[in-house]
């Protein structure tokens, strides 16, 4: 039985991704366009190219405390090889660390969706959200953060995104959601992840991969952890993240 994929036809000295020749591409494309260009089969005006450009640069690090920086570093202290030290860091990634944006984006669709079939506002349906995630005894994804109060990442996309006219439903839950809860005396701004979730809905990416953006990102952030830790530290540490001191080379 055949079976059909539409992403990349490989053929002797020719490689054409979703129709256009890689040669083509390189030098005339950025890779945040190629990743839009994979993903959903064309290429992304330029308003979008530089918000998912922003997008990937928002989450390429957060320092030595997250998971998946622990979790690669100490396999780089085993001297693994680096595939297996970007994989023990990736495999951390989920529904608590770095999985917001998943489950946020999910949150966000069923308020618009409220909005849209109950002719309310967006912070009527916000309202609806909180109250019946509040009652479940779970939280909503993509608010609140360990360490900001106030996340300059969040500040930046969401400005970026309606100076270039692309924030739409997502950010408007979004922030509807945020006022809620601020009007309720609890703080809870929308960190990075649900930022990245609100944008993500904006330019219609499918729920389904959006994850896959904080790992993409977050890769190079891994990387050279994993080459700071093989070049500077002893093998077969213990790591201890709250031992670490940043220091400017």
């Amino acid at each position: 039985m055949k079976w059909k994929t539409h992403i990349t036809k490989v053929e002797p000295n020719k490689l054409t991704v979703r129709g256009k020749s890689i040669d083509e591409l390189i030098g005339k494309i950025s890779f945040a366009e190629a990743i839009y260009l994979i993903l959903k089969g064309k290429l992304p005006d330029k308003n979008a190219a530089k918000l998912l450009d922003a997008i990937l640069v928002s989450s390429i690090d957060h320092g030595v405390t997250p998971p998946s920086c622990i979790s690669a570093r100490t396999s780089a202290s085993c001297r693994v090889p680096i595939s297996s030290a970007i994989a023990s860091g990736i495999l951390t990634i989920g529904p608590v660390h770095g999985g917001a944006i998943e489950n946020c984006m999910i949150t966000l669709k069923k308020g618009i969706k409220q909005q849209n079939e109950d002719g309310i506002n967006s912070k009527t349906a916000a309202l609806r959200i909180i109250e019946e995630v509040g009652k479940s005894g779970e939280k909503i994804s993509g608010f609140g953060h360990r360490i900001h109060t106030d996340d300059p990442r969040t500040n930046k996309l969401i400005s970026l995104a309606k100076e270039l006219n692309l924030a739409g439903k997502g950010v408007e839950m979004a922030e509807a959601i945020a006022d809620v809860f601020f009007s309720q005396g609890k703080k809870l701004p929308i960190n990075v992840d649900g930022a990245i979730a609100a944008l993500l809905f904006d330019l219609d990416f499918p729920i389904e991969i959006a994850n896959a953006f904080f790992i993409m990102s977050r890769i190079p952030g891994l990387v050279a952890h994993i080459y700071e830790e093989i070049k500077y530290e002893k093998p077969m540490r213990t790591i201890n993240p709250d031992e670490a001191e940043f220091s400017p080379e």
